[in-house]
């Protein structure tokens, strides 16, 4: 297949990226790798987290100096010194982490930066934004601000700002890891219509249920070397993950059935405000007993986070009581909630799970910091707290070019959520709240984390899991509580029901002899 980028002759390669090397202090991140990007195609680039996929597509985008290698664009060798030159060649790029100003219009936000002249047209640019949103399937109001839209749509007005800059080739960079089921329903359809508008795109992703929707082809990592290209519809995602990881993956969780204990958590007509000031969660009750999981299944925005606010102090009540154990959780602050035995993995990992300036090491002792033996008499103590971070590091196979002593910020979004999800399991809670745990995980990390789950069930802990991906509450859970607008629609066993049936219910749709 041939096609132009930024009017050039018809080649068969828009990109090449040959023998292409980049070091960081301490580690390769890219190893001779070679990359070839038909035109017209969908290009996934298959890793592990840290396999150096988003360093790769830094370097093509401008934002990364390559050590070594060739990058030609049809044909002609270039050298792209920055995401200006990137766009001048008609390359574009949604990064995972969405580069938006909240306060703006979705117009504001397309234009920042290429505005064309000291006083922009405001009103021209949104009409040539709305012709795309058109053209495109975007469905975009040009007026909102990006405050009052949804993570999808946010992605969208990404979508658009490499659209409006005239892009041929878009780059994705793990687009659907903060996007619920519709949304990434939504995305793949986008995705075909660009390409079969003309564009190519490459896909940064770990997800192969994905890849096998949208993609053509595909090139695969690990640990920053190149291990081959293949054809979609000829590889089965078994076989991709193996050449991922370097081994079998198992994608079905091996667990025993559950002994459940005595109750641990118990909620009882708990209703909360939500952000808008309506009532999220409506006389909500829900048990965990120990020594199993209990998973919590509904689309974003039915009530959620307004629970996981409420159980760990984030947000106080309108009515309703927690307790934990028998212990009334509604007086208690965070800390003595903590120290009680809860702990969350939250589902945004950058907000309310890390401080991005602080270092590896002290993210892993932020819950307690204040205690032996990480303080004696007031007074840090280093040795300690890099003895803890490098042993949960290694744990959880974090991967970072410093060790606990890289900022957290500079780490990959996989492997920020596995530094979490190792600091709350180390504390040894009673009580696991697990929201989105996988989420921007590998398919080798999603094993490793999905076995840790069952472990802490098999100890003899309760576990509530929030997550938005239905085949992941299924292979973990025992007992699904099913959520529709802040409301229980139903109770149910795993082995009593199935995701058409739940997936109904999640759509308000109580079944029979339910509660």
């Amino acid at each position: 297949m041939s096609g132009t980028l930024k009017g050039g002759p018809p080649v068969e390669h828009i990109v090449e990226m040959l023998n292409i090397r980049k070091e960081f202090p301490g580690v390769v991140a890219n190893d001779d790798v070679t990359l070839q990007v038909r035109s017209g195609e969908i290009h996934a680039l298959l890793g592990e987290n840290g396999a150096g996929k988003t360093t790769l597509m830094r370097i093509l985008f401008g934002l990364y100096r390559p050590d070594g290698g060739t990058i030609r664009i049809r044909g002609r060798e270039v050298r792209i010194a920055d995401p200006n030159a990137a766009n001048g060649l008609g390359i574009g790029m949604v990064h995972q982490h969405f580069q938006l100003v909240h306060n703006f219009t979705v117009t504001e936000n397309i234009i920042l930066g290429n505005e064309g002249s000291f006083v922009p047209d405001l009103a021209g640019a949104a009409r040539k934004i709305g012709a795309l949103s058109k053209r495109y399937g975007l469905n975009i109001d040009v007026n909102a601000r990006i405050e009052d839209v949804s993570v999808g749509m946010q992605q969208r007005v990404e979508i658009l700002k490499m659209l409006y800059r005239d892009a041929e080739l878009l780059i994705f960079d793990e687009p659907t890891s903060m996007l619920t089921p519709q949304e990434i329903a939504e995305l793949m359809g986008i995705m075909k219509n660009l390409v079969r508008e003309g564009k190519s795109i490459i896909l940064i992703t770990h997800k192969l249920r994905e890849i096998q929707a949208v993609a053509d082809r595909c090139t695969v990592i690990r640990r920053g070397k190149r291990i081959g290209t293949v054809d979609v519809k000829e590889t089965s995602q078994q076989e991709m993950a193996s050449m991922m990881v370097g081994r079998e993956v198992s994608f079905k969780v091996l667990k025993k059935p559950a002994s459940p204990g005595e109750v641990v958590l118990e909620v009882e007509n708990l209703s909360v405000l939500g952000s808008r000031k309506h009532r999220a969660l409506k006389d909500f009750s829900l048990q965990v007993r120990s020594g199993e999981i209990v998973g919590l299944a509904g689309v974003e925005g039915n009530g959620q986070a307004e629970l996981v606010e409420a159980l760990t102090g984030l947000k106080r009540p309108l009515s309703g009581t927690m307790a934990l154990r028998g212990r009334r959780l509604n007086p208690l602050s965070r800390r003595e909630r903590i120290e009680l035995g809860i702990a969350h993995i939250p589902e945004d990992r950058q907000k309310h799970g890390l401080v991005l300036e602080f270092s590896l090491g002290e993210n892993m002792i932020l819950k307690n910091y204040y205690r032996p033996p990480f303080s004696r008499r007031g007074f840090l103590r280093f040795d300690r707290i890099r003895e803890h971070g490098e042993r949960i590091i290694g744990l959880f196979d974090v991967r970072s070019g410093r060790g606990v002593d890289s900022p957290a910020g500079d780490l990959s979004g996989g492997n920020q959520q596995k530094a979490i999800v190792g600091r709350e399991m180390d504390g040894d809670p009673d009580l696991l709240i697990a929201v989105q745990p996988t989420r921007g995980l590998d398919v080798g990390a999603i094993e490793y984390i999905h076995r840790r789950l069952v472990e802490q069930r098999d100890r003899g802990k309760a576990v509530l899991l929030v997550s938005l991906e239905l085949d992941e509450i299924f292979n973990l859970s025992d007992r699904i509580v099913v959520v529709s607008g802040g409301e229980v629609m139903d109770v149910v066993n795993v082995e009593e029901t199935d995701e058409d049936e739940v997936g109904l219910m999640m759509a308000g749709v109580r079944r029979e002899g339910g509660r």
